[in-house]
């Protein structure tokens, strides 16, 4: 598979665009890693395997922060105004005229999911998505659910969630779909359920 990877002025400093182009792509899939991981995480690989071999270009999206060579994530405004600023440019550039499913991993779900609206996405793809988050250290107080940020987005969701995730398993919604694989948030155990849940979602969002 031919990659080619592009940098892109944000907001908040260059991000990075891994772009693996299909063949004849009747559509594209723009995918955020982990808080603490990158593109290469197993999850994300698969689902860019399965999207280019059903015609779908994909960008595994690096943020700024990564890119400079920090762990520790930026603020959620921050992560989601240079979001928005890549996914611009990859519709005005090599996904021109093409429908945009957008997603990622864990906090890269989220931050797609958050920015649904504003980057006309017609679907979202949420690897892992971190329903709860734990416990705060200070007053060991339970933190509140991140699922109304998947209840706000208006447009097809498949949540494909590891059946021992420590985070927490989303429900299904009107307009989502949750699949359980076997395994934890790192989603390794069953790669291949990951891709065939996948398969499956985008060939009903795509169909003509």
């Amino acid at each position: 598979m031919r990659v080619t990877v592009a940098e892109i002025d944000t907001p908040h400093g260059p991000a990075r665009a891994h772009l693996h182009p299909a063949g004849a792509p009747r559509a594209a899939l723009v995918l955020g890693h982990g808080a603490g991981g990158g593109v290469g995480a197993p999850d994300l690989t698969a689902a860019t395997r399965v999207a280019v071999e059903a015609d779908v270009s994909v960008a595994l999206v690096e943020q700024p922060y990564r890119v400079a060579g920090r762990r520790s994530p930026a603020p959620a405004a921050q992560l989601d105004a240079a979001w928005a600023a890549v996914v611009a440019h990859l519709r005005a550039g090599p996904f021109a005229g093409l429908e945009l499913v957008t997603g990622g991993r864990s906090s890269g779900a989220r931050v797609a999911c958050r920015t649904a609206d504003a980057t006309r996405a017609v679907g979202l793809l949420c690897l892992a998505f971190p329903l709860q988050p734990a416990r705060r250290r200070a007053s060991g107080a339970q933190a509140p659910s991140r699922l109304p940020e998947l209840d706000a987005v208006a447009v097809p969701v498949l949540v494909v969630q590891g059946a021992r995730d420590p985070f927490g398993m989303p429900p299904d919604g009107p307009q989502r779909t949750v699949v359980q694989v076997a395994g934890d948030h790192s989603l390794r155990s069953d790669l291949p359920a990951v891709r065939e849940a996948i398969a499956r979602w985008l060939a009903g969002l795509l169909a003509p």
